[in-house]
């Protein structure tokens, strides 16, 4: 087995972040990293975030920095990545990619304790950087400038400290001195030879300065003092005449500011008053804003309150150090304060956002400062102060993000054309159900409702020149309505346009006059307001119009072509005649090339299935060029034309070409590329779009041609980021389109369906699905569908937070305290980040849920209708009960249908120890048609069951290391069979026929096992003494002795976090360090355990490896670089291939293809290996070693690294497709039907 993977979408979480002008000028980009990918994102005019550039880097970003050279005007960007290289990027604006300026080899690659590229830190002044390893080893390289300013980097110099921990690193501030790099260290070395423990306890965290001497090109340890254990992170302070230079250091509960020969400033960081007393603040992010004359710190806790913190200084002298609260906002895994005026908040988990300042946090608030600090017996003396709406800052737009994903479902619960993909994400209150749709976002503008139907409609300036469109023009079955473009759009009747005939085409002719092409006629409106009439001879009729701006060919009922062009006055003369040998179907005209006079090209659809290019020249005017046949008559027809590009935005340097896009009336949309000398066709595509014929429209989108196809549903056809891609529209049947500008909406489309005219315009672009999200009340743990009544039911637990009712109680109490008395707004806290209500001053999205001890849990159980979005049942559980586990089962007795298993487990904790002092399963039956719950009864049991499975009109619960079987009683569950030998702990069980699969974390191990075993009648049980140490295990089992016996294991050991049953043989498994692997039962063993009736044969085998007498054989090996949390089969578009779809803790998307012909895989695997050598990724991490990070990679092609083949340069992508005999069009159009085949 052979699969091709593919990443549908791109991780959405945010790992860290940086601001610059990496473009040069003035301009301010943020560089984040998502993992594995690095993504440049600028706000435009409207103060939308726009993704100028995504590129996979192949390798696990870990840290990023940027640096400017003195004098120069642009940043660099400094990524530390797991490669064991230090890479230094500049971002080319022409080219739109980066390019790697420097890539320097220092260690290992992988993340490893002491191989550098956790840390890295900058010297202000751009002159050196730091990279730095959780342990041991620091290196400094020297920054510089050769003659041709171009950057140099030195030989590393080594910072090195034996048993010495990292926590942070800094660059300090000291302007043109030597450059000084801090850092948090703690020395471990007495506590490694102390067995008593004593050393481990007094072990002390210092704060070291190392400074670089640029003179003897060395680094030393100038200065060490001790700081509080708790310190977790430094900032550096402005120096150099700016500010007082010298460090933050943030710790838990204090903020202190430190320097060489400067006593300690210290200020305590305010906090809520609803904490408990053992829980201390720790600062997660921060970020630093200097002007010309001032310079302030916005820190933020780990609860999401954002402090500004201000020195007081006299030159380098520091009196007070002042924290004031500023706003609160969601927590961040980074800050980036912009130049423009503008906050990046990446969010740690949930959806990013960009503020905008209101106000600096001038307004007096809540402050603690070191002046007021006061020590008493129990410590210092804390600075309570109460969240608030946001007063400094406004939300002005957001990035969707999936991050964590924690189960997905693929399915078609609405019966749309493709089916919908079920995701449930985040963490605690920011967590959510939301629904992805292929497909890209639009947001509606308007929708007007018409006076009848429409069936028809354009847009058209009164000159080429004008910036907006001056009419929108309507076509109905009898008439034609023109509405002028202002403030508002209204009807209006001296426009010259005849208004009792329907319309066939309107349009700008010339460069200033309007003409209207009717069933009769043409009529030429004139700028000046004279009209010019062209009425068809006879009786004949006008059936079908193509025009560009200089020429016009209409198609007369017959089959005759009549050609207009446009002379030099501006008037339209007749040029020629041609009769063709049947009915035309459609027509169009090529653009008229920039400097030309004329067109080349006419395209003629006919209904004898075929498509004939016509030249328009005047020497050979009417003859035909070349003649396409295709499957079914031609609907619509467009030319798309391409223009030459060097890089540049769409990051890929291709030449001007010529496609002919063709809608056929099976609904098929049928492309091919056009010779700009002879009109010959070549290189024909085509895809299936819906169950209509395409109709085609040419739109604008960022300001390139863009083609909009209008089937059972529109889809668009766009150059993004070098590749064409045609993306559907999550938007309802359109039957009418053209593009649409004016002064409210620059680039839009206005379209018509039923009786409604709709403006809409399409949100970022490049995006694969589209989602819409339903707001959860804890981190969702698992869900499973009730299919017959199309309800989700999904179990949400979350630790050390009060349930409902504590929280609502709670909140009265604060209400009352602030003197707001209850107003009202108590009733709807649940979901008071659901309407985005600006009134509620707390809400849960926002703020975030008030902290309780770990060992408290709250958990509900919800059944959600997704199609009206509304929570149709919530029970909370009661008595610090977490669910964990559920599913649907029909047991034997039919007595109540279908009813829900959920296993949970009373007070768990993790840490010091994993301990609960319950586990039950609770059995619910649904009422009311499946919208609401009722319990029948709870079973407790020994463990806690992670996993439930229905199997055979019985229930099997995973409980720690026991796999049970149990049937329903009236008061409880009751045990039927049950085995012990598993490694463990249960957490995933699959049943297929009669057979069970099941997964098992070996913890000791790092393992997981994926057990199969099978319902046959067998004899006694062969016991063993211990438990073994494989992670795979099959058994056998015997009714009437309640007996299972193993027969097979996997020889690997795992920590599995995913599994799903392929076949009846196959099981897919994903680990936590990021593999995706597939096992396999070999066929012989398969086929011999089915064939052995009395099961003797396996039960007085002899184990292996003290494991089972069969092992099962790994057949796909694939490192994604992200965790898997899911895994599901599916087919994302009809007809589509099924294929594996993923779902990863870092909120991106990805599928596994299995290839058909052994040809495509040759194929794709040699694409693969030149694009190994000839484009090596970013971060200098070797491909095939990325890949095969922990296993070597087998059977799987990367989809990805193919991908990046159009944004090569040509002679590269010419060179690579000798090497394949292919051409480089061929190789795009490979690369093209395999992703049709996914998405």
């Amino acid at each position: 087995m052979f699969l091709y993977s593919l990443t549908l979408q791109q991780a959405t979480g945010v790992v860290c972040a940086i601001n610059g002008s990496f473009s040069g000028g003035k301009s301010q980009e943020i560089v984040v990293a998502r993992g594995k990918s690095l993504d440049l994102l600028r706000p435009d005019d409207a103060g939308k975030l726009q993704t100028l550039l995504s590129v996979d880097a192949f390798a696990s970003i870990r840290s990023l920095a940027h640096f400017r050279l003195t004098g120069a005007n642009k940043d660099y960007i400094v990524v530390g990545s797991d490669s064991g290289r230090i890479v230094i990027l500049e971002y080319n604006k022409e080219k739109n990619t980066f390019e790697k300026i420097h890539q320097e080899t220092f260690g290992k690659s992988g993340c490893r304790r002491i191989v550098p590229g956790q840390y890295l830190a900058i010297d202000p002044k751009g002159r050196a950087v730091m990279i730095g390893a959780c342990e041991k080893q620091k290196l400094v390289y020297v920054l510089n400038r050769d003659t041709s300013a171009r950057l140099t980097i030195s030989s590393p110099l080594e910072a090195h400290k034996s048993h010495t921990v990292t926590y942070s690193i800094a660059g300090v501030d000291c302007g043109f001195d030597n450059p000084i790099f801090a850092a948090i260290e703690l020395d471990y070395s007495e506590a490694d030879q102390d067995s008593t423990g004593q050393s481990a306890n007094e072990a002390q965290k210092h704060l070291t300065f190392y400074e670089l001497d640029l003179g003897l090109n060395h680094v030393s340890r100038k200065w060490s003092e001790q700081v509080d254990n708790a310190a977790n992170m430094l900032v550096t302070v402005p120096g150099g005449g700016d500010g007082p230079s010298g460090v933050l250091v943030c710790a838990e509960n204090f903020v202190i500011y430190k320097n060489q020969g400067h006593p300690d400033v210290r200020a305590v960081i305010p906090r809520r008053p609803d904490l408990p007393a053992t829980r201390g603040v720790l600062i997660v992010s921060a970020a630093m804003h200097k002007q010309k004359s001032m310079f302030f710190f916005l820190l933020q806790t780990e609860y999401g309150d954002i402090f500004k913190v201000t020195l007081d200084h006299d030159n380098d002298r520091v009196s007070e150090l002042r924290i004031k609260y500023f706003d609160t906002i969601p927590v961040t895994s980074a800050l980036c304060v912009l130049k423009s005026g503008f906050l990046f908040a990446a969010s740690e988990f949930g959806n990013h956002a960009l503020y905008q300042f209101q106000a600096i946090g001038d307004d007096p608030d809540v402050e603690s400062s070191s002046s007021t600090l006061m020590e008493t017996d129990e410590g210092f003396q804390p600075v309570f102060f109460q969240p608030r709406g946001l007063k400094n800052l406004v939300r002005i737009d957001q990035v969707d993000s999936l991050m964590p994903i924690m189960d997905m479902k693929v399915t078609n619960l609405f019966e749309e054309e493709t089916p919908q993909i079920f995701t449930l994400c985040g963490r605690g209150p920011r967590s959510s159900l939301r629904i992805l749709r292929p497909g890209l976002a639009i947001s509606e503008m308007a929708v007007s409702q018409l006076p009848g139907v429409p069936s028809a409609v354009w847009t058209v300036k009164k000159n080429v020149n004008d910036e907006f469109d001056a009419y929108i023009v309507v076509s109905f079955a009898n008439a034609t309505l023109v509405l002028s473009i202002g403030e508002t759009v209204e009807e209006v009747s001296d426009s010259g346009f005849l208004d009792t005939t329907p319309s066939l085409a309107v349009s700008l002719i010339g460069d200033d006059s309007l003409m209207q092409v009717h069933p009769s006629g043409i009529r030429h409106i004139r700028e000046d307001g004279r009209i010019n009439e062209w009425r068809t001879p006879g009786k004949r009729t006008i059936v079908k119009v193509g025009s560009n701006r200089l020429q016009v060919v209409i198609a007369l009922s017959g089959g005759e072509l009549i050609y207009f062009e446009v002379d030099m006055t501006g008037q339209l003369m007749e040029v020629d005649k041609h009769e063709m040998s049947g009915d035309v179907a459609c027509l169009d005209i090529a653009p008229v090339p920039e400097g030309r006079q004329r067109s080349r090209f006419l395209a003629v659809g006919s209904y004898d299935n075929t498509i004939r290019i016509l030249s328009l020249d005047p020497d050979d005017c009417m003859q035909i060029l070349s003649l396409q046949s295709v499957s079914s008559p031609p609907e619509s027809l467009l030319f798309l034309e391409v223009q030459a590009s060097i890089g540049g935005e769409d990051g890929a340097d291709h030449p001007a070409s010529l496609f002919l896009n063709s809608g056929l009336q099976s609904g098929v949309l049928f492309r091919t590329v056009v010779d700009m000398v002879t009109g010959q066709l070549s290189d024909a595509r085509s895809r299936f779009l819906g169950l209509r014929a395409p109709k085609l429209f040419s739109v604008m989108v960022r300001g390139r041609r863009a083609m909009l196809c209008l089937s059972s549903r529109p889809w668009l056809g766009y150059i993004h980021q070098g590749q064409f891609l045609l993306t559907p529209l999550s938007y309802e049947t359109l039957e009418y389109a053209a593009s649409f500008s004016s002064d409210q909406c620059a680039e839009g489309v206005v379209s018509v369906a039923g009786d409604a005219l709709r403006v809409f315009t399409i949100e970022r672009l490049g995006e694969t699905f589209n989602e819409t999200a339903i707001p959860l009340r804890y981190t969702p743990r698992k869900f499973v569908l009730q299919p017959k009544r199309k309800l989700l039911v999904i179990i949400e637990s979350d630790q050390g937070a009060f349930s409902a009712e504590e929280r609502e109680a709670a909140r009265k109490e604060c209400f009352e305290a602030a003197g707001m008395g209850e107003n009202g707004k108590v009733e709807q806290m649940e979901n008071g980040g659901d309407d985005e209500d600006k009134d509620d001053p707390l809400s849960d999205e926002q703020y975030g849920y008030p902290k309780t001890e770990s060992d408290k849990w709250a958990s509900c159980i919800r059944v959600l209708d997704p199609k009206t979005t509304e929570t149709t049942c919530l029970l909370e559980l009661q008595d610090n009960e977490a669910a964990f586990s559920i599913c649907t089962v029909n047991f034997h007795d039919k007595e109540y249908g279908t009813l829900l298993a959920v296993g949970t487990a009373k007070s768990l904790q993790f840490w010091p120890k994993r301990s609960f002092s319950a586990g039950y399963i609770h059995i619910y039956r649904f009422l009311k048609d499946g919208r609401s719950l009722e319990l029948l009864h709870k079973t407790p049991v020994d463990g806690i069951p992670l996993a439930l499975c229905q199997f055979q009109g019985r229930l099997l619960a995973g409980i720690g290391p026991v796999l049970r079987l149990y049937d329903l009683g009236k008061k409880r569950l009751l045990r039927k069979c049950e085995n012990k030998l598993f490694p463990n702990t249960i957490t995933t069980i699959h049943t297929y026929r009669d057979r069970i699969y099941v997964g098992d974390i070996q913890e000791d191990l790092a393992s997981r096992a994926t057990v199969v075993l099978s319902l046959v009648s067998t004899t006694a049980l062969c016991y063993s003494d211990h438990k073994p140490a494989m992670s795979f295990h099959y058994c056998k089992y015997r009714r009437d002795e309640n007996q299972l016996y193993i027969f097979a294991d996997d020889s690997v050991p795992r920590w599995l976090t995913a599994a799903y049953h392929i076949d009846f043989d196959t099981m897919a498994g994903a680990d936590k360090f990021g593999n995706i692997y597939f096992v396999r039962l070999p066929q012989d063993v398969s086929d011999e355990i089915e064939e052995d009736p009395t099961g003797g044969k396996i039960k007085w085998e002899q184990g292996r490896l003290n494991g089972a007498p069969n092992k099962v054989d790994e057949i796909v090996q694939f490192h994604v670089g992200d965790v898997v949390t899911c895994l599901q089969k599916a087919a994302l578009i009809p007809g589509g291939g099924e294929c594996i779809i993923y779902g990863t803790v870092m909120g991106s998307l990805g599928a596994l293809l299995a290839f058909t012909s052994r040809d495509d895989v040759d194929f794709f695997a040699h694409l693969e290996m030149h694009m190994r050598q000839e484009h090596p990724p970013l971060c200098g991490r070797d491909h095939m070693a990325f890949r095969s990070a922990y296993f070597p990679v087998k059977d799987v092609i990367d989809g990805d690294l193919c991908e990046q083949f159009p944004t090569l340069p040509l002679d590269l992508q010419r060179k690579i497709a000798d090497e394949l005999d292919r051409t480089p069009a061929e190789i795009l159009k490979k690369l093209e039907e395999v992703r049709n085949k996914i998405v």
